[in-house]
């Protein structure tokens, strides 16, 4: 587990550089927010603890996670618990089952991978678990990977997944909070985007692999806390979003080997109210594309490519937590340009934001009770 006075950058050493940027750039305008009337929402199913994740499988039918530990399967509207999965979930906190993906080769294999917070309250972090789905249950599961090193909070955890058209496997790793100057050292998992072959291992075409170690695994790094992914098939981006503290969530596009500057360079200030950094940006980090201030707590995220849309296609969809809405980013030519808000009205906690395989947008709310929603436009 590590301590704080391991950390290797301190703000104590920049206090004779504060006065040097004294004014933010400025965050991204306010979300318009969309008459309710374009859209309606249906509630598939409801009764989750915390939903987390979903994802559909080639049938129509869907595997839901619980940041309790539970996987439950989704089938013509009705909710069944799956057997099997990790036996060393922690729960407490932030910490849980977190996200699922299905192998590439799913219909032949039927291989399922999930993140979740492996250890216990003392030393815990994200790991990656695969199985196979077969009949309602989960066989044969194995834990791949743990990220090092452990930690002893129960918060920041990341643990997002997607694919790559490669075959390899992106998973987001949070930085602990405690911990957050660790997230600029390459060395060690804390605050950074991890690319792995689907059996847990690191790709030799890895940025920092001739670095040996835990290094090895590093794609980018200098983040917080992303909680949201997706990737666009058409132009090969990858987007991430990340929590920030009071205001500056960060909308990134990845390049691998990049640092995205937390906590050296943030819109964010911290919770009692001081400055986390005297820069706002910096030399040397990559900037975010977006950024949310105040706050909105970003949790999912997907690249729209339905039908019932037609005119969001290619557009970021973001779920918010604190925010209590659904945010479309308008991506023109790679550039988000405006921004709109929708369900804020019904006040809820959206936890993630998926396209579904009949072109709606589907949604993981976690209140007031985990509800699967399903969003089309008005008749």
């Amino acid at each position: 587990m590590i301590r704080l006075s391991q950390s290797v950058i301190t703000l104590i050493a920049l206090a004779p550089v504060f006065s040097a940027c004294t004014q933010a750039p400025e965050a991204a305008p306010p979300a318009t927010d969309i008459d309710p009337a374009r859209y309606q929402v249906e509630i598939v199913a409801e009764g989750l603890a915390t939903p987390w994740d979903m994802v559909f499988l080639p049938d129509g039918s869907a595997l839901v996670s619980e940041r309790n530990g539970g996987v439950k399967w989704l089938r013509n509207g009705s909710l069944s618990d799956v057997e099997g999965g990790p036996e060393d979930v922690f729960a407490e906190g932030q910490a849980g089952l977190f996200d699922l993906a299905l192998s590439p080769d799913f219909a032949t294999n039927g291989l399922v991978y999930l993140s979740y917070a492996s250890g216990t309250a003392e030393a815990n972090t994200p790991a990656l678990y695969r199985a196979r789905f077969d009949n309602g249950a989960l066989m044969d599961g194995e834990t791949l990977f743990r990220a090092e090193p452990m930690r002893g909070t129960n918060a920041h955890y990341g643990a997002r997944l997607a694919f790559l058209p490669d075959g390899t496997l992106l998973m987001t790793a949070g930085e602990g909070f405690a911990y957050r100057e660790q997230a600029q050292v390459r060395t060690n998992h804390l605050g950074a985007l991890l690319r792995l072959n689907p059996d847990g291992g690191a790709p030799a075409d890895n940025p920092f692999f001739e670095e040996g170690g835990l290094a090895a695994y590093v794609y980018s790094y200098g983040h917080r806390n992303m909680q949201g992914i997706a990737l666009d098939d058409a132009t090969g981006a990858i987007w991430t979003h990340e929590h920030g503290p009071r205001g500056g969530d960060e909308l990134n596009r990845i390049v691998p080997g990049d640092n995205y500057g937390w906590p050296i360079a943030t819109m964010g200030m911290d919770y009692n109210g001081a400055r986390i950094s005297p820069f706002f940006d910096h030399d040397g980090f990559h900037a975010p594309e977006w950024v949310w201030t105040p706050s909105i707590a970003p949790s999912g995220m997907t690249l729209y490519d339905g039908d019932l849309f037609g005119e969001w296609q290619g557009d970021l969809l973001v779920s918010a937590l604190a925010g209590q809405a659904l945010h479309r980013l308008d991506v023109e030519n790679g550039v988000v340009v405006s921004e709109e808000r929708l369900l804020s009205e019904r006040g809820q906690r959206i936890r993630q934001v998926l396209n579904g395989p009949d072109g709606a947008i589907w949604l993981l709310a976690e209140s007031p009770e985990g509800q699967i929603l399903r969003l089309t436009p008005a008749d």
